[in-house]
């Protein structure tokens, strides 16, 4: 076994660098998803695609900026303006004209609209950014590589990758903890949550809530993609592959999770990572195999809790 471990340090030390940064992408989809299914109680399959979208904003502005001849880390500013635009715009626009006329309908019906949603998305990127690649990778090379030592070995990884994504994520998790815990919208947030017909029956305004809850959720997941921009060649099909991946994230954690979310994104993560390293024919099912796993021992996921049905 030591033998083993000299022997493959360097591919080793690459599946955990990778497999921090993809855990942390894939927190950043799956946590606005829980949130979103929190307070709505919707499993929106079109969130993938607000990942999609963020990411093609985050590298048609870098590249608008690249274009004028802006500095460098003006590309960071894109992946930022990328995230609130789709937010701002597309959050509301699709709870106020989609999502509210599908509150409290069987889940079958839910699942179908999203699902409808997440094809028609789908085909506006390919009507705006066509289906040839689309890269900008100005963030990615501004901060450089760093070289870091695992064993005997050195390994040359990117900053972006090392420190900007996860750093995002951790800031993201940490923030989130505190926002619902400590200001009083958080609390808003989570008493709707809890029971959102005692909370409107106290006077607050659930239909406010869940539009601010849908678009903080809708802006997670395109910040996810803005950050994921630099590091991929963009084309059709990458929101079906997110969403997929954080389905997996939630349903191991459990529904409503936020720090089990994080803690099962960086279990998912690593496990697809090193599968891709030393077994690359199991990379497609590891995360799939370890949400089954989880869901056989504890079917309401590592840290859902089984909830009273009210009638």
């Amino acid at each position: 076994m030591a033998d083993w471990f000299t022997d493959n340090s360097l591919l080793l030390g690459l599946a955990l660098l990778d497999g921090l940064a993809n855990a942390a992408l894939i927190f950043m989809v799956a946590v606005g998803l829980n949130l979103v299914f929190g307070v709505l109680r919707i499993v929106n399959v079109a969130h993938g695609s607000l990942f999609a979208i963020g990411a093609y904003a985050a590298a048609s502005i870098g590249m608008f900026f690249a274009a004028r001849g802006l500095p460098p880390w003006m590309g960071y500013v894109a992946l930022v303006l990328a995230a609130v635009a789709i937010g701002a715009v597309l959050g509301p626009l699709i709870e106020r004209l989609l999502l509210r006329r599908i509150y409290g309908h069987e889940d079958v019906l839910q699942l179908l609209v999203t699902f409808a949603l997440f094809m028609i998305l789908e085909d506006v990127q390919k009507l705006v950014w066509g289906v040839q690649p689309v890269s900008q990778d100005a963030p990615l090379k501004f901060l450089g590589t760093v070289d870091i030592p695992f064993g005997e070995d050195v390994i040359p990884f990117t900053a972006y990758q090392l420190f900007v994504i996860p750093g995002v994520a951790v800031v993201t998790l940490l923030g989130l903890a505190w926002f619902l815990r400590r200001t009083l919208t958080g609390r808003v947030i989570v008493a709707v949550t809890t029971d959102k017909e005692a909370a409107t029956a106290m006077g607050i305004d659930a239909a406010r809530i869940t539009l601010l809850t849908f678009s903080f959720g809708a802006g997670l997941a395109a910040l996810g993609g803005a950050l994921a921009s630099p590091t991929l060649a963009l084309v059709p099909g990458i929101g079906a592959q997110t969403i997929v991946l954080s389905f997996a994230v939630v349903a191991t954690a459990g529904l409503g999770q936020i720090e089990g979310a994080a803690l099962t994104a960086l279990l998912i993560g690593l496990g697809r990572s090193i599968a891709v390293y030393f077994a690359p024919e199991f990379e497609v099912v590891v995360p799939y195999l370890i949400m089954v796993a989880v869901l056989l021992v504890r079917p309401q996921g590592l840290f859902g809790v089984i909830e009273t049905r009210r009638v």
